[in-house]
């Protein structure tokens, strides 16, 4: 008799896709994607990660982004992670120094995660667009 054992949770898979995030293991975090996920991150035009992404080398170029545009995070905190079934949210907040122009947005974030068979199907991203936008204003 053989055993599969189950697919992770929403919430472990949450926790595993911060872990890889944080430690900055890439081809770990894209790993945790499925291949038709619905990526989305709302924001103005000048801000570069900013809109819908399909695929994984387009999700690959979005998280790789950030160590192009901007300065190791001079904060990065988790404040409450919610599940209920396949959807998470995360609240948080960050600060970074964008590369260009030399200066810091400070951003408080929600993330709208959905997870299914142990991959996330949606990843949704609601920042403060505005601080970021600006800090990417020369």
């Amino acid at each position: 008799m053989t055993s599969t054992a189950p697919a992770p949770g929403t919430r472990e898979v949450v926790e595993t896709f911060f872990a890889r995030f944080g430690a900055g293991d890439l081809p770990a975090v894209l790993e945790l994607f499925s291949d038709d996920v619905a990526f989305h991150v709302g924001g103005a035009p000048n801000v570069p990660w900013a809109g819908t992404r399909a695929g994984r080398e387009d999700i690959a170029a979005f998280f790789a982004s950030f160590g192009q545009l901007l300065s190791p995070a001079e904060e990065y905190v988790i404040r409450t992670t919610v599940v209920e079934g396949e959807n998470a949210v995360v609240i948080g907040h960050n600060r970074f120094g964008v590369l260009a122009t030399g200066k810091t947005f400070s951003n408080h974030f929600a993330l709208h995660i959905t997870a299914a068979a142990g991959r996330i199907t949606g990843y949704r991203m609601y920042e403060d667009s505005h601080a970021v936008s600006e800090a990417f204003t020369a």
